[in-house]
């Protein structure tokens, strides 16, 4: 009993120091409140870096990346994309409101401008944004949408876009790390991906990453590749490195 008592609070304990190295930033969107994560170096003149989270908004994965990022010498800020009252609770859920964002890209982007903006105010002197699933989707708004940023990292992501939009002239740098076995990605939105980013002269690169599912980077989901997340990862701090500093 002891022994289990004594496991209890170190994991209460853990749980709490956590928390405690991630501030929460209160913010709006007209009268949408909206609540992100800023790390501890909050304040400080440093490169900064925007997590994008899944599709289920803000969970450990986003948490954990930003405190590795302190840790590497960024300042990170994790948007949150829905806002207080619209996290969902399942898949379902989650699917029918990223859905609404990636369709109506331009409100996508609206969200993204506005954490950037925090994550300015937090001290940030150059930016890059990554993001996971639903959030890579969105590193790509970024990018398509000329947001001030020095690269956008897309893990995971959803490649496609709407075949009616307008080419752009991409102004970022972009990573994207895609799982050689992901069923959510089509040839043809790889493939699309590629000629996008060729027509719109980007500097790119894709990185794939062998026997691995969707979400492979994520140590919460049965697709995750622990050997492939820890080069994914090491992939992302290169190029933050090379963008930021």
């Amino acid at each position: 009993m002891k022994k289990l008592s004594l496991t209890l609070c170190c994991i209460v304990g853990a749980l709490v120091v956590h928390a405690q190295q991630l501030k929460k930033v209160v913010y709006t969107d007209g009268k949408q409140q909206l609540k992100g994560l800023v790390t501890e170096n909050s304040g400080k003149k440093l490169p900064g870096v925007l997590i994008l989270p899944a599709w289920k908004g803000i969970d450990n994965e986003a948490k954990q990346a930003a405190l590795d990022l302190e840790k590497a010498g960024y300042i990170a800020f994790i948007a949150d994309i829905y806002g207080e009252g619209n996290i969902p609770v399942d898949n379902a859920g989650a699917a029918q409101i990223a859905g609404q964002y990636k369709n109506d890209y331009k409100a996508y982007q609206h969200r993204i401008t506005l954490a950037l903006e925090q994550l300015k105010k937090a001290g940030a002197t150059q930016v890059a944004v990554i993001g996971y699933c639903f959030g890579g989707t969105g590193a790509l708004e970024a990018a398509r949408g000329n947001l001030p940023v020095a690269g956008v990292v897309c893990i995971h992501g959803s490649l496609g876009k709407a075949a009616d939009r307008a080419q752009t002239a991409f102004s970022t740098k972009i990573l994207v790390e895609h799982p050689a076995a992901d069923k959510s990605v089509s040839k043809a939105d790889y493939d699309n991906l590629i000629l996008e980013m060729d027509a719109g002269k980007a500097d790119w690169q894709i990185i794939t990453y062998a026997n691995t599912g969707h979400t492979f980077t994520n140590p919460e989901s049965p697709e995750y590749n622990a050997v492939m997340a820890k080069r994914a990862w090491q992939h992302t701090l290169l190029f933050l490195a090379e963008v930021l500093k």
